[in-house]
């Protein structure tokens, strides 16, 4: 998609919304939104301005619900989940007419979420599903086991395991456990690898093995930190990997732990080339972008979060006009309470031969960022 097309969609979006009056605050401690009609708030809570994408997600549906005339009220919550809960219950005392979480730990809103049902306000699950809770009326995201599966099928690909190639070393992390998506990622990649593991084409020297469904956090990453995915590594590459043996493959569910693997494995000598591990990545950040066109990286499967932004502004605007909410997905997200309808977007895998086409030529970066 070009630029202008999506400068063109944005602002026909933003027409098709409806005209009052618009202000917000994005403070990360809890704040009130100054101005404009609070008869028209739009709550939205992100978990953290510590993760690019999360500034930027937040930032654009902010923007689209600005342009289109609502009152927002933005708040970020340092990933500390009574921050989270603090910020809501302000905005729920706002009257506001919906509420957009992506939540810090999505077993934990249970309480607030009921205030929020009680004070007729609709929710909306951004990204992460919110779990035990029947007060969650949509969830709008990307097919997160897709996300994995495309890693997964990388892995695969590039190792030649389905022509009967190996055995490769591989060293599998997990997103951080209180989120719900990590699950999915973790379970679409290696639905794809397991049978290699099985057939011993994938050998994991740590012993980080995957047996039963909830086997995955033991090699989660609390908090998706670039710094904890880091020294996991490095105790890996000194407990597991003397006398000449090599890491071939590292399944990364995203950038941020993609980063510290990478930071890992320069400062134990590894060069980029032939001695360089395959690494997998999410979210096309700009620093692991700059990576994979540096020979760091192999791959990120890129979730154009505008999208996501310009989805949800959608279902804001139906909900406050008492139209049809689209979802696409009511059958996959069970909560523990209920299945939350959802919106579920498609993810794109970029490759260093694809980077300028598919970041730069739909404006999601300029090339004199990513220095090209």
């Amino acid at each position: 998609m070009s630029k202008n097309f999506r400068v063109l969609a944005s602002v026909a979006l933003a027409a098709s919304l409806a005209a009052t009056s618009a202000c917000s605050s994005t403070r990360d401690e809890p704040s009130s939104s100054t101005g404009g009609s609070a008869s028209n708030l739009i709550g939205i809570a992100m978990p953290t301005r510590s993760l690019e994408r999360w500034n930027n997600d937040g930032a654009h549906l902010d923007d689209l619900l600005k342009k289109a005339g609502y009152t927002t009220s933005l708040q970020y919550a340092d990933n500390k989940v009574d921050q989270q809960i603090t910020q809501l219950e302000n905005m729920i005392n706002q009257n506001p007419k919906v509420l957009v979480v992506a939540s810090i730990d999505g077993t934990a809103l249970g309480p607030v979420l009921e205030k929020a049902a009680k004070a007729n306000v609709k929710v909306i699950a951004y990204d992460r599903l919110i779990n035990g809770s029947p007060n969650v009326d949509y969830y709008a995201t990307f097919d997160n086991y897709l996300v994995g599966k495309l890693q997964g099928q990388f892995i695969e690909e590039k190792l030649g395991l389905k022509d009967g190639k190996g055995p490769f070393n591989l060293e599998p992390f997990a997103g951080s456990s209180d989120d719900n998506n990590a699950k999915f990622f973790f379970n679409g990649a290696w639905d794809v690898l397991k049978p290699y593991v099985e057939s011993g084409k994938l050998v994991i020297p740590s012993g980080k093995k995957i047996a039963g469904e909830e086997d995955w956090k033991t090699v989660s990453i609390t908090g998706w930190k670039s710094e904890t995915a880091q020294a996991e590594m490095d105790n890996r590459i000194n407990s597991f990997y003397t006398g000449g043996k090599k890491v071939n493959v590292v399944l990364s569910p995203n950038d941020s732990l993609a980063l510290g693997i990478a930071q890992s494995l320069e400062s134990k000598g590894y060069k980029p080339g032939a001695d360089w591990p395959l690494i997998t990545g999410q979210d096309a950040d700009l620093a692991n972008t700059k990576n994979i066109l540096a020979d760091k990286q192999s791959m990120t499967v890129w979730k154009d979060t505008r999208t996501l932004g310009d989805q949800v502004a959608k279902m804001v605007d139906a909900i406050v006009k008492g139209g049809t909410v689209e979802t696409n997905d009511t059958k996959t997200y069970n909560n523990g309470v209920k299945v939350v309808p959802a919106y579920l977007l498609p993810p794109v895998v970029v490759v260093k031969e694809d980077v300028k086409t598919k970041l730069v030529d739909s404006g999601f970066y300029t090339a004199d960022k990513l220095g090209l």
